[in-house]
């Protein structure tokens, strides 16, 4: 199981260089083969909060002051909203259950939850009408709401983020690192709610593939962003999508 996890997370943060997509996008369903959902968000949850603290060293200085505050304080409030709601429904009982041969398969409301959102934000970078989406500055608070809440929720922040920050009259270095100053601040919110409600225990037993999927991510990006270019390459953006969807469409049936 850690070799698998450890391959998956250096491919995913090599990924998230040309795909598109975030490395809690990718990374998240691969830990969900392995471990329940909710701690699944969990393990992803502390992977992404370390690499963007390295990434927060690199840039930080030059996020905007007040971008942060009138996004990132209301994408706090909607993370910690989000992570409690992650909380909530872990405990909800099977709605459905049926039989593949001697296996018992679950639909959960978490599986039903997550598997939907993943399927909502593959679409996001496929389909040209979500992927265009842009919205005026005077939204930058409900838009710090709502991608916080989902980023408590599961961990998608960064597709909604970056749609309601692309038009916020930033500079692209200051775009970037206030993106990645946000993303901290969100995960530094969800993660105690984690540990406190349902993750201690289980993340405490797992800290031997947590430091190996975290050093695995931490080496994908860096070989990525030392010997390729940063491009987004069509053909990776659709694989990863095909990848996610598949994912989706088992964990909403109950089949992991």
């Amino acid at each position: 199981m850690e070799i698998v996890i450890g391959i998956t997370a250096f491919f995913a943060s090599l990924l998230t260089l040309f795909s598109g997509f975030g490395l809690g996008t990718i990374l998240t369903p691969v830990f969900g083969l392995f471990f329940p959902l909710n701690i699944a968000v969990a393990l992803t949850g502390i992977v992404h909060l370390l690499n963007n603290l390295f990434k927060v060293a690199l840039v930080g200085k030059n996020a905007s002051g007040s971008t942060v505050l009138r996004f990132g304080l209301p994408s706090v409030a909607g993370g910690f909203a989000g992570a409690l709601m992650l909380a909530g429904i872990s405990n909800v009982p099977a709605l459905y259950t049926w039989q593949w041969g001697n296996k018992t398969m679950e639909i959960t409301a978490l599986k039903a939850v997550i598997a939907g959102l993943m399927v909502f934000f593959a679409l996001m970078e496929l389909v040209p009408a979500l992927k265009n989406l842009r919205f005026a500055q005077r939204y930058l608070t409900a838009g710090g709401l709502l991608s916080g809440f989902f980023g408590g929720l599961s961990g998608h922040q960064g597709a909604l983020r970056s749609a309601f920050l692309v038009n916020a009259g930033l500079t692209k270095e200051q775009y970037i690192a206030t993106g990645v100053v946000i993303a901290c601040m969100v995960d530094m919110t969800r993660l105690p709610v984690y540990f406190g409600r349902f993750a201690s225990e289980s993340l405490m037993a797992e800290w031997h593939t947590l430091l190996l999927a975290t050093g695995c991510a931490f080496a994908g990006a860096y070989l990525g962003a030392r010997y390729m270019k940063k491009v987004t390459l069509a053909f990776v953006q659709w694989l990863t999508s095909a990848m996610i969807l598949v994912i989706a469409l088992l964990l909403g049936i109950g089949a992991i």
